[in-house]
């Protein structure tokens, strides 16, 4: 149900949001390994994409060690680890909303949520028509597991244009 092109798109649009979102600053470096089995991880964050044609999951597999803490937090030391963490992994997925609002103009996307790594067996139970799993490294130290998945209601094809420029997506706009 989901075509080459869109399966394509969909990894295209998720390496751009992941590049420019989950990196604290615009000088880190975010490798990507599809294919990859998932980084071994106490919790997911989940988040969810819905339109009318497709319902698409992002999520994003974490261990709150010191390094993956340090990372995000060294910033913004009063703050707690899962708020910022939570904030930049919505923001990631604002950033794949934003580009999929561009060839399906009604969507919804959730708010982020954990839960227990130990759910991930259960993902297939939902019948994807595309899951696809990545290692996810910032910086050489910091490891998060991605997984894509997208259980299509009707036959899904597009073929996005991803630009490298950075966008300000997740930025409010004021009118």
């Amino acid at each position: 149900m989901i075509s080459g092109h869109a399966k394509e798109s969909i990894e295209r649009i998720f390496f751009k949001a992941a590049k420019s979102r989950l990196t604290m600053s615009a000088s880190d470096v975010c490798e990507i390994v599809p294919g990859a089995q998932a980084v071994p991880a106490a919790n997911v964050v989940v988040l969810t994409i819905s339109g009318m044609v497709f319902r698409l999951l992002l999520i994003l597999q974490f261990d709150e060690n010191d390094s993956t803490r340090d990372y995000f937090i060294k910033d913004a030391v009063e703050r707690e680890f899962r708020e910022v963490f939570l904030e930049t992994c919505n923001l990631c997925c604002g950033a794949v909303n934003q580009e999929l609002i561009e060839y399906f103009p009604d969507l919804g996307m959730s708010t982020p949520y954990v839960l227990d790594a130990r759910c991930m067996s259960y993902v297939t139970a939902l019948k994807p028509d595309l899951l696809a799993s990545y290692a996810v490294t910032i910086n050489g130290t910091v490891a998060l597991g991605a997984t894509i998945c997208v259980c299509a209601h009707a036959p899904l094809d597009f073929d996005a244009e991803v630009s490298e420029a950075e966008d300000s997506g997740g930025e409010l706009e004021l009118f």
